[in-house]
């Protein structure tokens, strides 16, 4: 299924991810392939965002391992609580870093990275088993509403791949 992304060019953050969220479920509804799905979100995200890197990293194991990506070449793993993915792994919860700079220990895949967004997803016995890593080239890119509306988004991408009882 195609699905075209527009919007209204006048849109503010929030009502621009009111109406990319109902595409992108529309997009993966009836998807359940792990790689095909983040895949495909990543381009989305990617084509109607505009932001510098946008990727998944998915747990195996004792480490976090490179999934689909849209963006310039990046870290092939990454350990549990060693930069930003692996805080929001460890800590299973969302972080957002205005200044990546600042944040202790974090991992520079480019040092065109200025600040980045990092969401868990969760699998159905609870257990975080990806990340979503957005990163920008722009100090403080990426704030509550960013927050609230990529754990939405990571919320239905749960559902569609790790919800299932396909796995």
């Amino acid at each position: 299924m195609e699905v075209t992304f527009t919007f209204s060019p006048d849109l503010d953050k929030a009502s621009k991810y009111k109406e990319f969220i109902p595409q992108l479920a529309l997009l993966i509804e009836d998807e359940h392939e792990e790689v095909s799905v983040l895949a495909n979100v990543s381009a989305a995200l990617k084509e109607c965002f505009g932001w510098f890197w946008i990727g998944f990293y998915l747990v195996r194991g004792e480490q976090l391992v490179l999934g689909p990506f849209q963006g310039s070449t990046a870290c092939y793993r990454i350990r549990k609580g060693r930069g930003v993915c692996g805080t929001a792994w460890s800590e299973g919860c969302t972080q957002v870093v205005p200044d990546v700079e600042r944040f202790p220990g974090h991992i520079a895949c480019s040092s065109l990275s200025r600040s980045e967004i990092v969401v868990p997803l969760y699998n159905k016995d609870g257990h975080v088993c990806a990340v979503l890593d957005i990163d920008s080239e722009h100090l403080a890119t990426f704030d509550d509403v960013d927050r609230q509306y990529l754990e939405e988004l990571c919320r239905i991408v749960e559902k569609t791949i790790y919800h299932t009882s396909q796995l």
